[in-house]
């Protein structure tokens, strides 16, 4: 059960990620996804960070925002490059 109000840090902290600001800079840069890749279906989850993720969205609890933004993240460079922007 998660007790933290939701942020990234505690996001990626309850994904077992670095939790720095440097850390979560760093996986987004390197992580990024197609548009047509739903977070969830990203391959470098575990079953486990998969699970977690699918369940915050699908809740549409506090943390679905968070999530939403996670999301929103890791297909920034798909969507500037879709759109034409740089």
């Amino acid at each position: 059960m998660i007790t933290t109000s939701p942020s990234m840090t505690h996001l990626f902290e309850q994904l077992g990620l670095d939790a720095s600001t440097q850390g979560i800079a760093e996986f987004i840069k390197g992580h990024q996804l197609a548009t047509e890749v739903a977070l969830c279906d990203a391959p470098y989850w575990s079953e486990a960070q998969r699970q977690f993720l699918g369940e915050q969205i699908k809740s549409d609890a506090p943390w679905a925002l968070i999530v939403d933004q996670f999301s929103e993240s890791l297909h920034s460079d798909a969507v500037h490059r879709s759109s034409g922007l740089n």
